[in-house]
């Protein structure tokens, strides 16, 4: 069972995760608007640039994951938010796109070190019914700090300028480095033990599905995160041209496109709280048809209350997708943090994929005006195929 001090320790990791979600959602969100009003780039040059962070994205988490299982969680979080601190300063430095670019590359394999580890270290040492709460807590301060970052960034943004994207997060990160070494010194033993001790579980559950459809429900939601991202990334790097379309300032555009990420935060709460959803197909296939009719209409519908509403949808799919992922993941071994390094890495897929058929569309077929909501929903329906088929093997 997890100690009072291991619950302390817990917590602190929540907070880290907290500061961390909001900082890399701040400088991620508005870099793409800081590209536009500064080198402009139009959405097919953005969703170049997010298809090249999502292709570092895959290969950099996933051996993050398998770095912090060898060498230690701590050590990876040090070398994470070194190399982000870094990475920042140089961008806050550099004028020029490439240079700009090459900063975010850097930022982005920093920050594959911190989702693996933190994911590792709020699961390791759970035993079944601890599990769904320590994943529920982690869902919930992710997306609500995610979702406020969205929210009030572009706030920030024409309240400071656009340096803030830089200066803000790099004050947060400093912060948190000195956190974890704090918190290392004060906690090895505690560290070891949510490190290195098998999870204890309860006895098996009677209702729980055969190691082969857990299995299945594993695979299909590794399948389905990635398309998942694919629909949020390339969501964000096109907020700009969403923005002009509606005329949106980036204060109004931070107010106006950040309510699928409430809606995301209100998912990860009702979800948390009632686990019927579990290992139930329904309800996955469901939010996945959700996914693909909302994303649609918030990239073609040209009614701003239209778009409004599709968000709700859109977050409420997201979120139930994303949190199967991360549940099944965590529930399916105890390598955790190799677990998390791979669900992470499906999440990179997404955000290569989604961004790069977006942009490639725009580039090779420019004169269809909803070329790439086309290319990407077409994408996102070979998904759902995808997601019955396995579903049928497992049945």
């Amino acid at each position: 069972m997890i100690t009072k001090k291991g619950r302390q320790f817990k917590a602190v990791c929540f907070a880290i995760e907290g500061m961390s979600s909001f900082s890399v959602s701040f400088y991620s969100y508005y870099l793409y608007f800081l590209m536009q009003q500064q080198f402009g780039f139009g959405d097919k040059n953005n969703l170049a640039l997010a298809a090249s962070l999502g292709f570092i994205y895959v290969f950099a988490s996933w051996q993050a994951g398998r770095f912090a299982q060898r060498c230690g969680y701590f050590t990876a979080l040090k070398l994470g938010f070194s190399v982000m601190i870094l990475a920042l300063a140089a961008g806050s430095q550099l004028h020029s796109a490439p240079g700009l670019i090459l900063a975010t590359l850097a930022l982005t394999v920093g920050m594959c070190f911190l989702w693996p580890t933190i994911e590792a270290l709020v699961s390791e040492g759970e035993d079944a019914a601890g599990l769904p709460r320590a994943v529920g807590t982690y869902n919930v301060v992710w997306a609500g700090t995610n979702a406020l970052a969205l929210f009030s960034g572009g706030t920030l943004v024409e309240k400071f300028g656009f340096n803030c994207i830089f200066y803000i997060p790099f004050v947060i990160l400093i912060t948190q480095l000195a956190l974890i070494f704090w918190l290392e010194k004060q906690g090895n033993e505690i560290a070891r033990n949510a490190g290195h001790e098998p999870a204890p579980r309860l006895p098996p559950d009677p209702h729980r599905p055969s190691p082969a459809k857990t299995r299945a429900f594993l695979r299909m939601a590794w399948l389905s995160n990635p398309f998942a991202y694919i629909a949020i990334n390339t969501l964000i790097a096109v907020l700009p041209g969403i923005a002009a379309r509606f005329q949106l300032t980036p204060m109004f555009a931070g107010f106006a496109c950040s309510l699928w990420g409430f809606a995301r935060l209100g998912t990860f709460f009702a979800l948390w709280f009632w686990p019927g959803w579990h290992y139930r197909f329904r309800w996955l296939v469901t939010a996945f048809a959700l996914l693909i009719a909302s994303f649609a209409v918030i990239l073609a519908v040209p009614n701003l209350v239209v778009v409004l509403v599709a968000q709700i949808f859109f977050g409420v799919a997201i979120g139930l997708i994303y949190y199967s992922s991360l549940f099944y993941s965590m529930d399916a071994g105890e390598a955790k943090s190799e677990q998390g390094g791979i669900h992470e890495a499906a999440i990179g897929v997404g955000n290569f994929v989604g961004p790069g058929v977006g942009a490639a569309s725009l580039q090779f077929f420019p004169q269809y005006a909803h070329n790439s909501v086309i290319a990407v929903s077409v994408l996102l329906l070979f998904g759902l195929g995808g997601l019955l088929a396995i579903w049928k093997t497992a049945r």
